[in-house]
């Protein structure tokens, strides 16, 4: 496989430009972090050294590329080291000032000369516009010979510069220091296209960063200055990058100005969203009219991890205290079951109405030079282990044993938990742990009184929910509006009416993907869920529920940089969705700051784009124009629309209103709630959510399950109040398995995060409405979304009196139904393949690839798209014979117990006697199959399967295969893990599972022990020396990115990658997930292709592909 350098092709954060599939936004990191201290502030060279041994010493929790010396980069932060930078100054002629009065900025510089010169003159030229000292230039003396390739041709010229302050004040000096840094990116970024080859790893009067493209040991090998021994400080904050995902850089290699970082923020893209439109909110007397040069907050090339310190230095800078700007971004969990008390609830509740949470699995130290300190995330994913010694000094580290001490030497040995805090304060000289410092901060301030005393209730509003009257004259007309079908009523509403939570499919999905359907699609049906796999695990949504919240705000958010009790006037709900009652409720509010304002989601009816884009202009206009006049809550609503309108999708006109108020600095300034009859599923309110709504009133829905109730036809004897609480219960139960999918605990993380990739979307769409929303596959535009309106308008309004069910398309998307959507597996394709293996009839055979095979009319995958090139034959000679060619062939994992012994063995038999692999799926295999039958066969799966569950997983059931696969996702249900229901565990598949019959079995959707690429790097190790003579494979799901997931898994060495596709089958899945998460594996095996080539490391790794495989065309395209 050819593979190519990328690094001088780079865009501006030092990625590889995008390329086919590979798309840099995508890029993730995992690592290894620590700190050291001195805990009384007595500067030494030991830190320096200690804090590079550290690193070392988590030298297994970083990566190389495709160049095997090239690290993903690892760096160290520490105090300014004033007497060694003032020796090396006067050296060079430069003169610095005391301690205080200076500060140090750490430059990487292209190369070339006329940038370079070009970059050091507006750097020049800024520090004296902002009314500071230029003192100098000190090239910092480094030593790169002992670089890989890779690191070297991209490495930077790196340079010190030297500013100094007219007066001694070190807080104003770090502000006017963080203006001038932005100033400069801001115009170098304006003026060059530099990428990788400029950036400020930090400029502060109190730390500075010495960082690179590393492995562990050559950090001090390539800056001689962290050999001097005069270099000193009481701190050093180190890192170990893993680039997950793929490719190293010299710019995103951590530590960062502030903190270090090992983890995924989940919830970016709603953090970056947020963070953007409250910009035009920040004020505070210590910038003044200064506060706009340091805009925008976020640089949006940046990593996950750069983004969170951008956001951290904001608040630093900004006034916070360190640990109180680390208590704000990752909050501990604090819902109203959770055991806090009272004044750190009140805490968290006053700084939730500011900020939502930076959410993901995280273990982060930070500093300023003061203080240094660590925190966890509120589930505690990543590992963070800290020893004190009896003289006074302390390491933490995302592991134990990065430093030896003897056991005489220990004062203290601990591990931080979900949410724990720990802080080193160098001035007081202590240590301070969680309770205490959460203790201090959550009482500066009267937070607990100022939330109860400002807090907005609705009389009523945590009680059952009120019955709804449907209006039945016209319900059967208004859900042909909708495009409800008789499935949606039976299969959706009546399920989750009936029993309270969301109904459960199997097989997998053979419609078309909603672009080549004839039948009106919803304009949900385009976009499908992402999910976390590996770098930033699904939460366990059952083990974890006591951390995930649902919980929301209505209300004008405040200035984050301000303390004023003001900020939690809000409205608390307890989940989006929002009943007609409470929506009247909230209209009805006499309230100064609490008023709605309405505006109707409707165009002309048999409109064309240009009057859907009118309308869709006009209702941002209209949005913009009630936001300026003072409202702070707009309802979005297509309830009782006049008859000359069509209903907008609620999706398209809720994220065009969201993304139009975001550009005009408006979006903080007012909520959004959705007033639609459309949505009903649980993924047309993740949708809502995800794109900027606050809340959702599905008021037709209700209505649909309330009319279902006094009917009797639903499953269970409900009247309307409970159809409609389960129905409530079901929607927020769906709502945080999505989430949890996404490894995200807070809805208000959630909201406005666009964790969806859209399929078949036009990028005028995506660009105008659903803005850095993932897309890759073309499609419909305005055009076609208006006749897709407009046929549901047509089909409503041409039998406006007729008023039965029966009257609504059978809709045919989860059942085959002669007058419903069509189905690769119909009768007549099953019939045919059916009867030609039956009797090995190869004409049959023919006939029924024939059906599959040709999409020229009616196209179902994006393969069915895809033509042969025509070439030159080749001897038939040449060609590999079938015998070896279905070596390469392997079953689906299908587990003992989903599928009978008898069909599992034969299986396996067939397979083994073909030479292919049969997989056990995940669980587990009867000992008794490992001893070959008396005519030689084999019983015994070649593939084990090793899932989150574990389940039947032991030495002797390893050992006894050619190829061990790591099930980290199935395609028909990512994110979330198998379930064998009580009443299938019989005794016999109890005794292959090691648990008890007629107890439903459930694998966690995360493994337990892979919280990071580092923990599947662990295990791929631990199963090799289980089995050496196995292949060990790791399975993932197509989904956009999940190619820099497989270069992660190439470089944690494993043999293979699996890329699934979405539409897979199961034994048993929520419909939402079979239906809309996960995408076709032709995108994900593309992906995966050309970011192994990328990156240099297909020649690591197998790729193999599954899902809805049928023929022997789907086989070669593959």
């Amino acid at each position: 496989m050819p593979e190519i350098n990328n690094f001088n092709n780079v865009n501006l954060a030092g990625y590889p430009k995008r390329s086919g599939l590979y798309d840099p936004k995508y890029e993730h990191d995992g690592c290894g972090v620590g700190f050291v201290a001195n805990i009384n502030g007595t500067k030494s060279h030991e830190i320096i050294e200690r804090g590079i041994e550290v690193i070392v010493n988590l030298l297994h929790r970083g990566a190389t590329g495709g160049d095997t010396k090239t690290g993903d980069g690892a760096g160290i932060l520490i105090q300014i080291p004033d007497a060694f930078l003032t020796s090396e100054c006067t050296s060079i002629g430069i003169s610095l000032p005391s301690p205080g009065k200076y500060g140090v900025g750490m430059i990487f510089l292209p190369q070339e000369q006329r940038p370079k010169k070009k970059c050091r003159q507006i750097i020049e030229e800024t520090v004296v516009e902002e009314g500071l000292k230029f003192l100098g230039w000190r090239e910092v003396p480094v030593n790169d010979s002992c670089l890989g390739d890779a690191a070297r041709n991209s490495q930077p010229v790196i340079f010190q510069c030297f500013i100094g302050a007219s007066q001694h004040d070190i807080l104003a000096l770090e502000r006017k220091l963080y203006i001038v840094r932005k100033q400069i990116e801001r115009r170098i970024e304006r003026t060059m296209s530099l990428g990788d080859r400029f950036c400020i790893p930090s400029m502060s009067a109190r730390t500075i960063v010495y960082k690179g493209m590393f492995m562990a040991l050559q950090v001090a090998e390539f800056y001689l200055d962290l050999k001097q021994k005069d270099l000193i400080s009481s701190i050093a904050i180190v890192h170990q990058r893993y680039s997950t995902n793929t490719f190293p850089s010299w710019k995103l290699a951590q530590p960062f100005r502030y903190l270090a970082h090992n983890g995924e923020i989940n919830t970016l893209r709603g953090n970056k969203n947020h963070m953007s439109s409250r910009e035009w909110l920040l004020a505070t007397d210590l910038f003044g009219n200064d506060i706009k040069k340091i805009l925008p907050i976020i640089d949006e090339s940046g990593s996950d991890s750069a983004c969170l310190d951008n956001a951290l230095e904001l608040l630093a800078c900004g006034g916070r205290d360190l640990p109180h700007a680390m208590m704000m971004l990752i909050p501990q969990a604090w819902g109203i079951k959770y055991p806090i008390g009272p004044d750190l609830r009140g805490f968290f509740e006053y700084h939730a109405g500011l900020m939502e949470p930076w959410d993901g699995p995280a273990a982060v130290t930070f500093t300023d030079g003061t203080k240094v300190g660590a925190c966890m995330d509120r589930n505690g994913l990543r590992p963070c282990r800290y020893t004190i010694t009896k003289d006074g000094f302390m390491v933490l580290a995302s592991e134990t044993g990065v430093l030896d001490f003897s056991p005489e030497q220990v004062a203290q040995k601990g591990a931080l938990g979900p949410g724990e805090m720990i802080l080193v304060d160098l001035e007081q000289k202590r240590v301070l742990k969680n309770t205490e410092v959460k203790a201090f901060y959550s009482r500066r301030h009267p937070y607990r009184r100022w939330v109860n005393e400002n807090k907005i209730t609705l009389h009523g509003f945590f009680n059952d929910v009120a019955p709804v009257t449907p209006n039945i004259v016209n319900l059967t007309f208004r859900q042909k509006l909708f495009g409800y079908t008789r499935e949606d009523l039976k299969i959706i509403i009546g399920q989750m009416a009936s029993k309270g939570y969301e109904p459960i499919g199997s097989m997998g999905k053979d419609t078309p993907l909603a672009v080549f359907s004839e039948k009106p699609q919803m304009l949900y049906s385009y976009f499908k869920q992402i999910f976390a796999q590996i770098t930033n695990p699904a939460i366990d949504p059952i083990r974890e529920e006591l951390v995930m919240s649902l919980m929301t705000f209505i209300g004008n958010e405040g200035n984050i940089l301000s303390e004023i009790p003001q900020n939690s006037r809000l409205i608390k709900l307890q989940n989006p969705i929002i009943s007609n009652e409470d929506l009247e409720r909230i209209s009805n509010l006499d309230l100064k700051d609490f008023w709605t304002t309405t505006l109707q989601m409707g165009f002309s009816a048999r409109g064309t784009a240009d009057k859907l884009e009118e309308s869709l202009d006009q209702l941002c206009r209209a949005a913009e124009a009630s936001v300026d006049n003072g409202c702070p809550i707009i309802i979005l609503s297509d309830r009782n629309l006049p008859e000359q309108l069509a209903p907008i999708p609620a999706l398209l006109a809720t994220s065009a209103v969201n993304h139009h108020l975001i550009r005009k600095d408006k979006r903080t300034r007012a909520d959004i709630i959705v007033e639609t009859g459309e949505a009903r599923e649980i993924q047309h309110i993740a949708l809502l959510l995800g794109f900027g709504a606050s809340a959702v009133n599905p008021y037709l829905a209700f209505e649909t399950a309330a009319d279902m109730a006094l009917k009797n036809i639903l499953d269970s004897d409900v009247g309307v109040t409970k159809a409609i609480g389960n129905y409530m219960d079901a929607l927020c139960k769906g709502l945080l398995k999505i989430m949890s999918k996404m490894g995200i605990s807070t809805l208000r993380s959630y909201r406005n995060a666009q964790v969806f990739e859209a399929v078949g979307l036009s990028s005028d769409i995506i660009e105008k409405y659903f803005p850095k929303t993932s897309s890759r596959i073309e499609g419909i535009g305005l055009a076609e979304i208006a006749v897709e309106a407009n046929a549901r308008y047509e089909y409503a309004y041409s039998n406006p009196q007729h008023n039965s069910p029966t009257e609504l398309d059978s809709g045919g998307d989860y059942a085959y139904r002669a007058d419903g959507e069509r189905h690769l597996w119909n009768p007549e394709t099953i019939s045919k393949l059916q009867i030609a293996t039956r009797h090995n009839d190869s004409k049959l055979y023919k006939e029924y690839a024939k059906l599959i095979n040709d999409q020229t009319k009616n196209i179902y995958t994006l393969r069915g798209m895809f033509k042969f090139k025509k070439t030159e034959p080749v001897p038939i000679e040449e060609v590999e014979p079938a015998s070896e060619i279905i070596k390469r062939f392997a079953t689906s994992a299908m587990s003992f117990g989903s599928i009978s012994r008898e069909t599992h063995e034969t299986l396996a038999i067939a397979m083994n006697r073909l030479g292919a692999k049969s997989n056990s799926g995940e669980g587990g295999e009867d000992p008794d199959r490992y001893k070959p039958l008396p005519n030689g066969d084999n019983r015994a799966s070649a593939v084990k399967q090793v899932a989150s569950g574990r389940f039947g997983v032991t030495a002797e059931y390893l050992v006894n295969c050619r190829e061990i696969q790591i099930k980290i996702a199935q395609g028909a249900k990512p994110g979330e893990g198998g379930q064998l229901p009580g009443h299938k565990v019989d005794t016999e598949i109890a005794k292959v599972r090691y648990s008890t019959p007629g107890v439903t079995l459930i694998s966690p959707p995360p493994h337990h022990d892979i919280y990071s690429i580092e923990d599947i790097k662990q295990l791929i190790f631990d199963l090799r020396n289980v089995n050496p003579q196995a292949r060990v494979a790791v399975k993932l799901v197509s989904e956009v990115g999940v190619g820099t997931i497989a270069a992660g898994v190439a470089k944690a060495n494993a043999d293979m990658v699996l890329i699934s596709g979405y539409d897979g089958g199961t034994g048993a899945s929520p419909l939402s997930s079979i239906k809309h998460a996960g995408v076709p594996w032709e995108l994900g095996l593309a992906e995966t292709q050309q970011t192994l080539v990328l990156n240099n490391l297909r020649s690591r790794i197998r790729v193999q592909a599954d899902g809805q495989m049928k023929t022997g065309r789907d086989v070669i395209i593959a």
